[in-house]
């Protein structure tokens, strides 16, 4: 069985949200437009363990997680337990709460965007996604820089070691003996 080189991880994009047609709505949006394993979960609870595991690239969170169970954890209390099990996901905080207190919380508590549901949230989740794949992309980019300066300037050491050697070593000893 050969192994498939072009795809090296699974790239998870995670919905966590306790509104069953919400939560469908985006994971086919999504699923529409990019190449992501989309996992969707109705509350922060059952989503951890697939979090610590996973670590997804994007988690869309929802703001309020209480309305199928009352006793579930809100959104402020998953995304800080998403920063401590999968530092680099990107959380996007999604919700109905168009009120900066909301948005300042989420944003201090680790989230990398706040979305409003509402007409325009669908385009906004699309552009976030879209600036981080460019982010990404370059962080790749500037990687493999980073790993050829290292390896050009290995090369050059070892070239500049052997010239000094062989001029040492090689035409030192003609220069010694009245060869030159």
């Amino acid at each position: 069985m050969s192994k498939d080189y072009t795809k090296e991880k699974n790239r998870y994009l995670f919905i966590i949200d306790d509104d069953p047609v919400q939560l469908e709505m985006i994971k086919d949006y999504i699923g529409e437009r990019y190449v992501f394993d989309v996992e969707t979960y109705p509350d922060g609870e059952s989503a951890m363990s697939a979090v610590e595991e996973k670590e997804p690239e994007i988690v869309v969170l929802d703001y309020h997680l209480s309305s199928q169970n009352p006793d579930a954890k809100d959104g402020i209390e998953i995304l800080k337990e998403i920063g401590v099990k999968s530092p680099k996901s990107r959380v996007f905080m999604f919700s109905g709460k168009n009120e900066l207190e909301v948005a300042v919380e989420s944003m201090q508590n680790g989230a990398y965007d706040y979305i409003i549901k509402g007409e325009t949230a669908f385009n906004k989740l699309e552009t976030t996604i879209n600036r981080l794949g460019d982010m990404h992309q370059l962080e790749v980019v500037n990687s493999a820089q980073k790993r050829t300066i290292t390896i050009l300037t290995i090369a050059l050491g070892l070239i500049t070691l052997f010239a000094v050697l062989y001029f040492i070593l090689g035409l030192g000893a003609k220069w010694d003996t009245g060869q030159l």
